[in-house]
């Protein structure tokens, strides 16, 4: 009989959250009981996508979770946005996710993943290249989003179209949103990086709605000379 590190009748509270979003998933079935994992509501998968972002805002990323569970509410896969920590554009939460479900079933012999039956936890209401992934790669039979104030909500695109996911779900995790919200005003580059590109950022710094040092910190500054980008540079190490 297998002992469980978390067990049935382990409470339910964010200590034992954070170790679930900590675990790699491929070690979850070893050290969590299944039935632990059938007692938890929607908003408890959710907070383990935000306790996800939280780990990344620590690294210095954004704040974006993502939690798949399957039709037995196991986890499957989960991961985190990775743009601060890895300069990679392309891993936002819900890709991050993906991408550990299908590593842990080819861990398992496995082929592909059929996320038909899944139900896909994000932290942030999805980009609208994530929710391409979301419909036409994937078709997840549920999806629930934990923030739609620091975004415009991507619902109805989710919704629309013959691939349209059928079950999408407001859920908001009042951490998630309030550590997105700290982290646009803290990293205004990296947010409108991940969103929309460097041309959206460069936009920004011309309007005077970012100061121009976040460009520095980005590594570019369009428009400006060798000599200001410098002075940017400057500036920014030195705190001003």
């Amino acid at each position: 009989m297998t002992e469980y590190f978390i067990t049935h009748e382990t409470p339910i509270d964010d200590a034992v959250l954070n170790t679930i979003a900590h675990i790699p998933t491929e070690h979850l079935p070893k050290l969590v009981a299944p039935a632990f994992f059938q007692k938890l509501a929607d908003k408890d998968f959710m907070r383990i996508g935000t306790l996800l972002a939280q780990k990344s805002f620590d690294e210095g990323g954004c704040p974006i979770g993502g939690v798949i569970i399957d039709g037995k509410r196991q986890i499957i896969g989960k991961g985190h946005n990775t743009l601060g920590q890895e300069n990679d554009s392309t891993t936002h939460g819900e890709t991050a996710a993906l991408r550990d479900a299908g590593r842990v079933a080819k861990l398992r012999g496995e082929g592909p993943v059929d996320f038909r039956r899944t139900t896909l936890f994000t932290t942030l209401t999805p980009c609208e290249v994530c929710c391409a992934q979301i419909k036409h790669r994937c078709n997840f039979k549920k999806v629930v989003i934990g923030d739609v104030t620091n975004a415009p909500s991507t619902e109805p695109i989710l919704r629309a179209g013959d691939n349209g996911i059928g079950t999408v779900v407001i859920l908001e995790d009042p951490q998630a949103v309030a550590l997105y919200k700290e982290y646009v005003a803290k990293r205004p580059d990296l947010n409108l990086i991940d969103w929309r590109g460097h041309k959206e950022l460069d936009k920004a710094i011309q309007a005077g709605e970012v100061p121009a040092t976040f460009a520095a910190r980005a590594g570019r500054l369009a428009g400006m000379s060798i000599t200001s980008a410098s002075v940017a540079m400057i500036s920014l190490l030195s705190g001003n």
